[in-house]
């Protein structure tokens, strides 16, 4: 197994746009993310995965780009870009960009060529197909609700559009295209960033005629392609977003022997909280031994084989504290189990901003409060569907994107220290839960974070270890163990808010605790939501 940099990182995940503002306009930006770079190198982190900065409409939150060479006016100029390269480097930081290569904005330049002129050389950068009776070509289903073709009339056309109609899809049967996509990326590779977030990768192999969106038959050629003319022959992380992902699909990626991707981001676990075969929003109470078995199967199956991403939060999910943990009477206690369980298993961690210090949904009452165009538009069509306006409510509380977009949190002043003006989305209650008051005390989650992230980069057995699960008689205590080269580490959680029980097997001797989230011995009552692991002799 090769020993790259991103293997003993924590990298971490800033959401641009309410992270911190610098100019009152309510919308955070580059100079702001420049100013808190001390922060994250005090927490320990060596990179940042960048939401999209690139200029944008902004219809799905940067994630239409218009421009892919261009920093959108709200985060402020390509100075600033460099600027944050620079001073992050300083920092021993690297700057992981998310780049959009399935689809582009509908206003960049080759769809509106595309658009005005079929004969253009841009037409065939995105999928079209012919109109027949004026009904779409097939039954295909944007990722947003509705159909994914829409019908350009005067063209006689459907474009394919797997999100937005705003984002329309790009034809990766295109060498032109492809080839123009890797230039970019080397324009970004050349200014000296650290690596790749790529969005829904698993849909630039998509074949619409068959109907066929994540992994379609010629992903991976594609893939390995773009290494070549791209990233592959320096030290980059790259992790693809792959809803679809299975073990064995994830293998292919991340092979080392493949040159395709570092790792990705599967979300196997993330989903098990909805009813089987419904959408995300049919909620369904989370089992603690199913989703033990998913990160055990995931840790055993790509050992040796590929290489894990690791991670509770993101820009598209809920608050991990409101989802499985506890955001009342448990919140810190709730969030350092959460973490001490994810940290001690091999792959590369993700911390989503404000993750550190337990930030929580944002409820709302109405939807007037949304911004989120994914739960518009699912509000929309399901009280088309006759669900009620509180069933509808009720699921963007558990699982709207906009609980993760809410400002960030940075003191208990007004607007929570994220700026002086009026916030994009309005900040959360700050009055306990911020930076200033997490830095303050010794004893919250911000160090359990540090303290983990620091483990990470001392023992080895984390990053090379073996997996092997525990069983335990109790339904909510999570267990692991973690041996290499003679050092064994046992992780145990209690993953509810009752007392249970485990008791370490009589072989075992503790030899160091390595983190324990209570002031309390080791014993075989667990408290609500104890977890500690410990190195045995």
């Amino acid at each position: 197994m090769k020993t790259n940099w991103w293997k003993k990182a924590t990298i971490y995940q800033i959401y641009p746009r309410s992270f911190q503002d610098t100019n009152a306009d309510g919308i955070g930006d580059l100079p702001g993310i420049i100013q808190r770079l001390d922060y994250l190198a005090f927490l320990g982190i060596e990179a940042i995965w960048l939401s999209p900065v690139y200029q944008s409409p902004n219809e799905d939150n940067g994630y239409d780009i218009s421009d892919y060479q261009a920093i959108d006016p709200d985060y402020g100029t390509m100075k600033d870009m460099d600027t944050l390269i620079e001073e992050a480097k300083k920092r021993n930081i690297k700057i992981i960009m998310d780049l959009v290569v399935n689809h582009t904005s509908s206003e960049h330049p080759w769809f509106q060529s595309a658009l005005h002129d079929p004969k253009s050389e841009f037409h065939d950068f995105y999928v079209w197909r012919k109109d027949i009776d004026g009904r779409p070509p097939n039954t295909l289903q944007s990722n947003f609700g509705g159909s994914a073709w829409t019908l350009v009339p005067e063209l006689g056309e459907y474009y394919l559009h797997l999100h937005a109609k705003e984002q329309p899809d790009l034809n990766w049967e295109n060498k032109m295209m492809r080839y123009e996509i890797y230039r970019m990326m080397n324009y970004w590779i050349e200014k000296g960033v650290g690596g790749f977030r790529l969005d829904v990768i698993d849909l630039i192999g998509k074949e619409p005629d068959q109907l066929i969106t994540k992994n379609g038959p010629k992903l991976h050629e594609l893939l390995q392609e773009m290494n070549q003319n791209t990233f592959g022959e320096y030290d980059l992380v790259t992790v693809g977003e792959t809803w679809g992902a299975t073990p064995e699909i994830a293998q292919l990626y991340s092979d080392e022997d493949r040159d395709e991707l570092s790792m990705v981001f599967q979300f196997e676990h993330i989903n098990l909280d909805k009813q089987p075969g419904k959408r995300k929003w049919d909620l369904k109470t989370l089992d603690p031994k199913e989703l033990h078995h998913v990160f055990s199967k995931w840790q055993t199956e790509l050992t040796g084989k590929g290489w894990n991403s690791l991670f509770w939060n993101n820009h598209d999910l809920p608050r991990i504290i409101s989802r499985w943990g506890d955001d009342q009477e448990f919140r810190v206690l709730s969030g350092k189990m959460l973490a001490i369980y994810l940290y001690f298993l091999q792959g590369t961690p993700y911390i989503y901003q404000g993750e550190e210090i337990g930030m929580i949904n944002y409820p709302i009452k109405s939807i007037d409060e949304v911004d989120d165009i994914e739960s518009r538009r699912m509000y929309d069509e399901r009280i088309s569907l006759g669900y009620t306006e509180e069933e509808i409510i009720t699921s963007i509380n558990a699982k709207g994107r906009d609980n993760a977009r809410h400002p960030m949190q940075w003191d208990d002043s007004k607007q929570g220290g994220f700026t002086t003006g009026i916030p994009w989305l309005p900040a959360g209650d700050s009055s306990e839960i911020n930076v200033a008051a997490a830095l303050d005390d010794p004893d919250s989650l911000f160090y359990t974070y540090k303290k983990l992230i620091q483990l990470r980069k001392e023992l080895s057995v984390i990053t090379e270890g073996t997996f092997e699960s525990i069983q335990t008689e109790d339904a909510a205590v999570l267990a692991y163990i973690r041996k290499h080269d003679g050092e064994e580490i046992v992780v145990v959680v209690n993953f509810s808010n009752k007392p249970a029980r485990f008791l370490l097997d009589a072989t075992q001797q503790i030899k160091e605790i390595l983190i324990h989230n209570y002031e309390k011995e080791i014993s075989q009552t667990l408290l609500p939501y104890e977890a500690y692991a410990v190195l045995l002799t």
